[in-house]
Formats: C-alpha cells, sequence, structure tokens
C-alpha cells in the first residue's frame, strides 16, 4: 500500500470522526475573513470615525485569533493523542518518524487549508449580511455592498498560515517524544480515573462552594458604599475574581464529586442504570478536566456578562437620551433658539416650546439618606429648583416638594427615602421642606442638573428661594432653559439636519435628544457587535472542545455498554442515562458561567443602562440556546457509539 493511498484513507475516516472540528475550522475561518473584511470596508468610515472602530476592530480582531489558535492547538492536541495507536502501528510496520510526521503534514494540510478554501469563500458570501446586521445595529444609512478585500484576504492567510505552522511543530514534538510502547498508553494513561474521594477532596469541594459564595457576596455590596476609598474598591474587585476563578476550579475539582457523591450515598448504593451512566461517570471526569472547564467558565461568564453589560447599554439608549435631553432639542441661549425655530417655521414644522427657570440652591438631605458613600459635608450639595408652574401636572403646597430626574446609577450611589424631610440653605435662613415623591422622569437637560435630582417646589418657595440669589454674586446661577417639541415625531430627521446646520459651531449651549440617541447606539452598537463577535466565536470553540471530550469518553466506555448490552440493557436504556451525563456535562459549566455572569452583570450594571433584566435574560438565553446544540451532537454521537458497541 503506498504513502498516498493511506493518507487518502486516513483522511476519509478524519473527515468522518472530525466533522465537527471542519466545520468549527471552516466557522474560524469565515468568521475572521468575514471580521477583518470592515476593518478595510470604506462603508465602515462612519463608524470608525465616531469611536475609533478602526482600532476597536483591530483589537477585536487579535483577540478573535487568539481564540482561534488555543482553540485549533487544544484541538490538534485531542486529535493527536487520539491518533497515538494508529501512529505507534506505523512505526511498527517500520515506518520512520519522519515519515510517519510527512503523512501527519500531508493529511493536515489537504484538510486544514481546504477548510480554510471554503471558510473564506463562506465569509465572503456573509460578508454582506454581517455589514447589514452591523448597519441595522449601530443606524447607519448606507448601503453595504458585496466587496472582495485583498487586504483581509491576505492577512487571513498569513495568520492561519501562521496557526498550521504551530500545529505542525506541536505534532512532530509529540511524535518525537514518544517511544513505540507509550504510543499505546498516551490515552489511558491521561484518562486515567480517579477511583475514590479522600478527605482532603470533600475539604476541596466545601470551599470550592464557599468561595464561589464569598465572591458573589462581596460583589452584591461592591457599589453599596461599603468600599468607600477607590484602593479598596479595586482590592475587592481584584479578591472577586480570585474567589470565583479559585472557587469555580475547586468546584470542579472536589464540589462536583462531593455533592454526586453524597446523592450516591444517600441512595444507599443503589443506582439505577442511569444514575451510573451519568453520575458515577462525571463525579470522576470532572476531575480530570477541572482546569479546562475552569477556563471554559470564565471565559463564557465574561463573555455573557460584557455581552449583557453593552446591550444593557444599546437597549437603555432611547431612556438614557430623554434622561440626558428631556426635550427633543433643549436650548440655554435664547439667540441659538430662536435661530433654530425660525428655520422650523421656514420648513413647515409644527412644535411646541418650553421654558423653565432653573435655580441652584444648596440642600442638605442629611434625613433622606444614610447612604455610606457620602460624608456628613456630602450631604450637603447644590441642586437646580424649578416652580411648580414650570412643570404640567404638578400642583403642591408650601411645604412640599418633590424630586424628579431620580434614575439610573443615582438610585445606587445616592439612596434616598421617598418621603422625607430636607431644608434648602438660602441667604436670609433655612427653607424646611417635605418631600412628597420621586420621580424618575427628567426636566431639566443633563447640563442644568449634572445628574442631581430637580426639586420642584410651590411657586411662592421658588420666588423666595430666587429672591435670595438676586445679589451680584449668585446671578451667574440664574439660567434659562429652553425645551422645544416636534409635535410630529415622523419629522424628527428634518429637524435634526437644520438643528445640526444651525448649530455648526457645535455650541455647548444647545442639545438633540435625537443626536445623543444615534450616538449612543453606535458606540455602544459597535462594542456590543464586536463582543459578540468574540463571545459568538468563543460559544463555538469551547463547545467543540467539550464535544470532542465526550467523543474521547464515548470511545473508552465503548466496552461497558457492550457488556451492558449483553446483559439486557437496551439502547433507549442506555442513551436515557447518557442524556443525563451530557445534561451534566455541558449542563454545570453553562450554570456555573450564568452565574458568574449575572452576579457580575447585577454587581454594576446601573453604570450602564436603566434596563437590568430584559437584556441580561435575552442574551442568556441565546447563549444557553446555541451552546445546547453541542449536548444534543454529543447525544447524538453517543447514540452512534451505543448502536455500534453490540
Amino acid at each position: 500500500m503506498s504513502l498516498s493511498t493511506i493518507i487518502i484513507r486516513n483522511l476519509k475516516k478524519n473527515m468522518k470522526n472530525y466533522y465537527l472540528y471542519v466545520f468549527a475550522l471552516i466557522f474560524s475561518v469565515g468568521l475572521y475573513f468575514s471580521f477583518v473584511t470592515l476593518q478595510y470596508d470604506p462603508a465602515m468610515d462612519e463608524a470608525k470615525g465616531s469611536v475609533k472602530g478602526a482600532a476597536a476592530l483591530g483589537a477585536a480582531s487579535v483577540l478573535l485569533v487568539a481564540i482561534v489558535a488555543v482553540f485549533l492547538l487544544y484541538a490538534n492536541t485531542i486529535f493527536i493523542k487520539r491518533r497515538s495507536k494508529e501512529i505507534g502501528l506505523f512505526q511498527l510496520i517500520g515506518l520512520t518518524k519522519g515519515r510517519i510526521f510527512k503523512i501527519l503534514t500531508a493529511e493536515n494540510l489537504i484538510l486544514y487549508f481546504g477548510a480554510m478554501v471554503i471558510g473564506i469563500a463562506a465569509g465572503f458570501a456573509v460578508s454582506r449580511l454581517i455589514l447589514m446586521i452591523l448597519f441595522r445595529i449601530v443606524g447607519i444609512d448606507e448601503i453595504a455592498a458585496l466587496r472582495f478585500s485583498p487586504e483581509a484576504l491576505l492577512q487571513t492567510v498569513i495568520v492561519f498560515a501562521a496557526i498550521y505552522l504551530l500545529i505542525m511543530l506541536m505534532n512532530y514534538t509529540f511524535i518525537k517524544g514518544q517511544t513505540i510502547l507509550s504510543l499505546f498508553r498516551v490515552v489511558s494513561v491521561s484518562q486515567k480515573p480517579v477511583q475514590k474521594m479522600s478527605a482532603v477532596e470533600i475539604v476541596v469541594g466545601i470551599l470550592g462552594i464557599a468561595f464561589i459564595l464569598l465572591g458573589y457576596y462581596i460583589s452584591a455590596g461592591l457599589f453599596t458604599g461599603r468600599f468607600t476609598d477607590m484602593s479598596e474598591l479595586m482590592m475587592a474587585m481584584i479578591f472577586i475574581l480570585a474567589a470565583v476563578i479559585v472557587g469555580s476550579y475547586l468546584f470542579y475539582k472536589g464540589s462536583v464529586s462531593f455533592i454526586f457523591n453524597a446523592i450516591r450515598k444517600s441512595k444507599n448504593g443503589y443506582l439505577s442504570i442511569g444514575e451510573v451512566l451519568s453520575l458515577s461517570s462525571i463525579m470522576f471526569r470532572m476531575k480530570s478536566n477541572a482546569l479546562l472547564l475552569t477556563v471554559i467558565t470564565t471565559v463564557s461568564a465574561l463573555a455573557i456578562g460584557l455581552l449583557s453589560l453593552s446591550y444593557i447599554s444599546y437597549y437603555s439608549a432611547e431612556t438614557q437620551s430623554q434622561s440626558d435631553v428631556p426635550n427633543d432639542f433643549t436650548f440655554a441661549n435664547a439667540a441659538e433658539k430662536d435661530r433654530f425655530l425660525a428655520e422650523l417655521d421656514a420648513s413647515k414644522i409644527a412644535y411646541t416650546v418650553i421654558h423653565r427657570e432653573p435655580i441652584f440652591v444648596e440642600m442638605d438631605i442629611s434625613t433622606l439618606t444614610s447612604s455610606a458613600l457620602l460624608s456628613d459635608e456630602d450631604h450637603t450639595f447644590i441642586a437646580p429648583v424649578l416652580s411648580e408652574t414650570m412643570v404640567d401636572g404638578i400642583e403642591l403646597a408650601p411645604s412640599e416638594a418633590i424630586f424628579m430626574g431620580y434614575s439610573g446609577a443615582l438610585q445606587n450611589f445616592l439612596a434616598m427615602k421617598e418621603t422625607g424631610e430636607f431644608d434648602f440653605i438660602g441667604r436670609s435662613g433655612m427653607v424646611h421642606q417635605q418631600l412628597i415623591e420621586t420621580k424618575e422622569r427628567s426636566v431639566l437637560a443633563y447640563r442644568y442638573s449634572g445628574g442631581i435630582p430637580t426639586a420642584i417646589v410651590d411657586d411662592s418657595v421658588y420666588k423666595q428661594l430666587r429672591q435670595d440669589l438676586q445679589d451680584e454674586a449668585q446671578k451667574k446661577d440664574l439660567q434659562a432653559y429652553y425645551g422645544v417639541d416636534l409635535k410630529d415625531q415622523s419629522q424628527v430627521k428634518e429637524a435634526q439636519q437644520i438643528f445640526a446646520d444651525t448649530n455648526k459651531d457645535d455650541s455647548l449651549s444647545s442639545f438633540s435628544q435625537y443626536e445623543i440617541l444615534m450616538n449612543g447606539r453606535m458606540n455602544m452598537g459597535l462594542i456590543m457587535f464586536i463582543v459578540a463577535f468574540l463571545g459568538l466565536t468563543f460559544l463555538i470553540t469551547s463547545g467543540c472542545i467539550l464535544y470532542f471530550k465526550q467523543m474521547d469518553e464515548s470511545e473508552e466506555e465503548k466496552p461497558n455498554y457492550t457488556i451492558l448490552r449483553k446483559l439486557g440493557f437496551s439502547q433507549s436504556n442506555l442513551l436515557r442515562g447518557i442524556m443525563y451525563k451530557q445534561l451534566f456535562n455541558f449542563g454545570i459549566p453553562l450554570i456555573v458561567g450564568l452565574s458568574h455572569s449575572y452576579f457580575a452583570v447585577k454587581s454594576g450594571w446601573f453604570l450602564f443602562g436603566t434596563e437590568l433584566v430584559t437584556p441580561t435574560l435575552i442574551v442568556m438565553a441565546l447563549y444557553t440556546g446555541l451552546y445546547s446544540i453541542f449536548g444534543f451532537l454529543s447525544v447524538r454521537y453517543y447514540k452512534q457509539v451505543i448502536k455500534e458497541s453490540l
């Protein structure tokens, strides 16, 4: 038999056994090529200029290469170990290690670069779709054309050729470092199970759960005032990260075995066939895979957390823009306002004008809040004040007040009672007020309030406070606020163009709600797109790695299935236990990763937006759905192994 015949036969066998690896390779190449194509697409100039998109895409492409390279090298490690007996047989029939390396190199060359060509073609085919999705997310009105980028092609070929050389170096080192005897034992040695739990492992298991819970507990109080100094906050974050990572490793190393062993003991050793195939196997397998599962869990939590936070910002962009600019357009300068209104009149765009005159008064809210973030001096600050006549739908008694614009991160950093007493510190003395309600709706632009709630008071109190400020030293604090709302929101783009034309000097005294909304969506949309791209790549690669591990385990356990089938157990009996096993194999890392990401997001989500539940649940549901596909594929592979076992 010629070497070319051996190569062709091995190639066919590898394609059959490692089809998912080939798919993942095609997917990785296609994803990378389409991603790099975005960097060189002229249509991306608008996004690049707005948020330094070129640098963001460049950094993301480097991370993409790192993820793909680690995956391919790890997958190759699994495959070369699985072929160790085959390599040993080649040596037994007289082939030198150099000839064997050439056979493996030729096989990988055909398989790898064949998949790379298909991946580049697939990446080019879907690049227009990806560009359309990006434009849709960031709100760019541009036609996504199908463009082939020679620069992207060259960069893709160079990157994956370098990864191929690393794979060949790994194969060469493996073949050179093994004897014939060790080649026949490499799988059994690397997968040797532990048969009994020791007292140390029980302690490790308990510590794993304790570390994770401790990390969660500290993260829950990260921004509640428990840590008032920046160095304390940084140390707390580092400790949380270390505790969760170490806890995850110890969890897989001992906690899973400890929990499942307790379940087994509770049954007094009487286990069903399904429990034997699931619980007993998981108890010992996760110990040897603890480091791998820790890495997968940590990076999964990071990917889910970052995607959730970016989606929270994107999802909250509209609410945030309404909070920063409560009207369609706001002006502090009457001349700028009049010039803009004249252009709206010329374009026959109907509008309404809201005029408010905020005053800025010192307030003492020490009786309303007990936040540990504030010192005694910090309970007194300057806040904007409006009369009840300037806000529709509000009527107050002289002693009553309402806080408006109390939302977002402020609710977490400055927790206040919904009702209570506070004081205005006027030049002529203290003005005592009763807070009767707080509202999230803003009535002044962020430029006026600085994120501090606006106090709405009775008109007589407003006039009294205003009179206190009518001296030369305080007149600079008296500012006009003009809000312009369009009657027909379908004309907002036309009005925005007029606003841009009449404010070419980028005045800091006028703002557009639509402009802030679109800038927020563009900024966070591009970040969300990049994070989703990287997260999807990691999801595919980590899912494939777990799938490959299940392939290995199924082949090792095949003799057990043969014995069970001869004892009379049907395929459905065995398959039921396998389904439980895959539920644990894929479900445990997924649940732990989701839990880590949830507590990470919950500790500081308010810094990124106004909505937590919906964006986070959407991201977690999508990640879980895609991740579950690999569990179904593993069950399918086990089903084939069970079928062939008898």
